[in-house]
């Protein structure tokens, strides 16, 4: 018997930008990322595919007629030759193979090849969609990320995973891909609703209680300008997380999961599922809010976190008027739904459950087995706690 083994690694870099009016002809961020390595002393031969959030075009009517002005006046050519299209976002664009096969059918037509680039300006669900699409055309066309919501913009469109869900489970095609760079717009959020403008804080509240109790101290201390829509502080919220989520994808070991632990995933196991059961009715980010609360919730119960810890992280989610989606819960101990849910992430996983607790605020622990009993009594003592709905939580359902 002969052997013949192969070893090589492969160093990628990426940039995660921030701006405000990224089309604003002045503005030279994109012509800067589209060029960055590029051959400058040949003609610029590049094309530019753009896809849109229907929602994203409809709340700025002069998004596609800028981004045309844009790539005449900073990337002449790029755009004469490729095109622009609107497509519907949310999970509906993961759960639609329709909506994959536009995307695909949108490349093709469009020539896209791989030193070309396919830009997508939405929230976390159509980046993830686009993103399938753009690693899996040529084997891999350039991509750029424009995320438009805070959850997509502090987590979900900063990271190296794409995917699309399949047969009733979240994420269950996909790929690791990183983009050619992350250029986060706040002009984007300012237009946004206020349960989009809340949801994607939770994924702030998860990175703190894993990773930094500094940043959660500062949410205690910022909710009530978070809840009112202060921009420099949404804007910090947002930077300190992309770095904390960059930080653990470079410096944890293990950027393309080969392994088993997913501390990024604290609060997910439960939050896929609750979306799921919801029809999507709940947002990403207030599954993840009740699903980080009954893990914390199972965590003190399980003895590893205070009854003040627990009380601290509960309050800054009633603070933040998260409150209003404990009774989604209930979705989860329906007959063997939480059993079910814990075999599907196992799964995904790869085969051995690891689940994230709490041994204090700022640090998680992997746990490798979990006691169903105490989860459902976690999940009756979550949904048990005191509500409060502030006035500015949901007034875009």
């Amino acid at each position: 018997m002969t052997t013949l083994r192969q070893e090589f690694s492969v160093s990628y870099s990426y940039a995660v930008h921030f701006t405000e009016g990224l089309f604003e002809l002045t503005n030279p961020l994109l012509r800067e990322v589209v060029q960055e390595g590029m051959d400058l002393t040949i003609p610029f031969r590049s094309k530019i595919a753009f896809v849109v959030e229907a929602e994203i075009a409809k709340h700025h009517p002069a998004l596609v007629n800028s981004i045309r002005q844009y790539c005449d006046a900073q990337l002449p050519g790029a755009l004469s030759s490729a095109g622009i299209i609107e497509v519907p976002g949310g999970e509906y664009s993961k759960n639609t193979p329709a909506i994959l096969q536009r995307l695909y059918d949108f490349l093709h037509d469009e020539k896209i090849c791989r030193h070309s680039y396919a830009v997508v300006i939405g929230g976390g669900a159509l980046i993830d969609a686009v993103g399938y699409a753009a690693a899996t055309t040529h084997r891999g066309v350039r991509l750029i990320r424009v995320p438009t919501t805070v959850l997509a913009q502090n987590d979900a469109g900063i990271g190296v995973k794409n995917s699309v869900n399949a047969y009733g489970k979240k994420n269950f095609i996909g790929t690791f891909a990183p983009a050619r760079a992350i250029i986060n717009d706040s002009y984007f959020l300012r237009s946004l609703p206020q349960r989009d403008w809340l949801a994607g804080i939770a994924e702030a509240v998860k990175v703190s209680l894993i990773k930094d109790p500094m940043f959660f101290a500062y949410l205690e201390k910022h909710a009530e300008e978070l809840l009112r829509r202060d921009m420099p502080t949404m804007q910090y919220v947002i930077h300190r997380c992309a770095q904390l989520h960059l930080d653990h994808i470079s410096r944890g070991g293990d950027p393309f999961e080969l392994g088993s632990s997913r501390p990024l995933d604290f609060g997910h196991w439960a939050a896929h599922k609750i979306e799921a059961l919801s029809g999507h009715a709940i947002r990403h980010g207030e599954a993840v809010a009740i699903g980080i609360e009954l893990d914390a919730t199972y965590s003190h119960f399980a003895g590893l976190i205070t009854d003040e810890d627990l009380s601290r992280i509960t309050t800054l989610f009633d603070a933040l008027g998260f409150s209003t989606w404990r009774d989604h819960l209930s979705l989860l101990v329906e007959g063997e739904r939480l059993e079910n849910a814990l075999g599907e992430f196992k799964e995904h996983l790869g085969g051995v459950l690891t689940i994230t607790l709490l041994q204090r605020i700022g640090a998680g622990v992997d746990v490798h087995e979990i006691d169903t009993k105490r989860m459902r009594q976690a999940v009756e003592a979550v949904r048990g706690l005191p509500r409060t709905a502030p006035e500015m939580a949901d007034q875009a359902a």
